[in-house]
């Protein structure tokens, strides 16, 4: 009999939280901390993919690149993405592997390098938004911009930054093997930061894009190619409210997906803060999925036996409906065949 899946996406300040330095040793212990909740959903009977952000993890990378422009050539954002792929992966496996060891638990844990498909043509593309890496004066970024073809805005008078693409994910790369760990019983780390982004080309090769992926939506995606029963979104607050902080504030412990539709067109959730969350809650209910939980660490342990956060979930009596996401999201089609039909931190890197 097939065990309850579980994924679970967190932010990457988990690992960094606000006034540390950024040290290894600060993010292993704060993965540690992480490592103690993500066994708690394992002690659920649930079998458990997670997704982490990476933003301040990555921000940390372009100013040390910044730093060292004039000794060591930069990276392309593509591959710091795999870098803190790799770097947060092995702490966080290494934490929720001596947890369950301390735990008498007998589990594996795999980190998997996860490439995640976007279309070459999304009007992201078009017109960046997403503001990544340090804060540049006036004639660095005009060098920038001249020698490396970026597209560089001013910020609130602090200075200017790079700004780059944010396209909707539309396949993972390996989504079977990671389908296939899953079943064998693994704890599988995947996605980390919203994935590296990558396009299929016109010859069917796939090729790295510096972009930005949502990782909230990178997550819907992966819940629903793995048909998770489960998708828990953590975030900063305890559960989802309406007209939040505002005077006539209240809380939201359920709902149905309809209701988070129609609150998200009212504004309810800005896109800034809660609206990508519940946009790829919407996605993976109506993906198929079953379940969505939106809490914070504090309270995911109330919230796993519904003493805390909000549940959204089906329409009674309904089944799948036309998702938010892209139409290439929802075929049956392969990666490349999908990809090839749409192609002809903190603040640093969000979340």
């Amino acid at each position: 009999m097939r065990k309850k899946l579980a994924l679970i996406a967190f932010g990457g300040n988990a690992m960094l939280e606000a006034g540390e330095k950024g040290t290894a040793k600060e993010q292993y212990r704060n993965a540690q901390k992480a490592a103690q909740l993500m066994v708690e959903i394992i002690r659920k009977g649930y079998e458990l993919i997670i997704v982490h952000g990476n933003g301040p993890q990555v921000g940390n990378i372009l100013l040390q690149m910044e730093a060292a422009a004039n000794t060591i050539p930069a990276f392309p954002l593509d591959v710091c993405d795999a870098m803190t792929e790799g770097s947060m992966g092995y702490m966080l496996e290494r934490a929720i592997l001596n947890e369950l060891r301390k735990r008498s638990i007998d589990k594996e844990v795999a980190t998997v390098l996860t490439q995640v498909v976007v279309d070459r043509e999304d009007k992201a593309f078009f017109k960046p938004t997403k503001p990544i890496g340090p804060f540049y004066n006036s004639f660095r970024a005009s060098q920038l911009k001249k020698e490396n073809k970026w597209q560089m805005v001013e910020d609130a008078g602090r200075g200017f930054r790079r700004v780059v693409p944010s396209p909707l994910p539309i396949d993972i790369i390996p989504k079977r093997a990671i389908r296939s760990l899953v079943e064998r019983g693994i704890v599988v780390i995947a996605a980390g930061g919203g994935g590296i982004p990558v396009f299929i080309s016109s010859a069917g090769l796939v090729e790295g894009v510096e972009a930005v992926i949502d990782k909230d939506h990178a997550s819907a995606l992966i819940a629903r190619e793995a048909k998770a029963d489960l998708f828990i979104i953590l975030t900063g607050v305890d559960r989802v409210w309406e007209n939040f902080g505002k005077e006539n504030a209240r809380p939201l412990p359920r709902m149905d997906v309809d209701k988070a539709r129609q609150m998200l067109e009212q504004g309810q959730f800005p896109p800034g803060s809660m609206g990508p969350k519940i946009t790829a809650a919407i996605d993976y209910i109506n993906g198929g999925g079953r379940e969505v939980l939106i809490t914070s660490a504090e309270k995911l342990k109330a919230a796993l036996v519904d003493r805390s956060g909000t549940k959204i979930v089906r329409n009674r009596g309904s089944h799948d409906k036309t998702s938010t996401a892209p139409r290439s999201a929802r075929t049956g089609m392969s990666g490349p065949e999908r990809s090839l039909q749409g192609a002809g931190m903190n603040s640093i890197k969000g979340e």
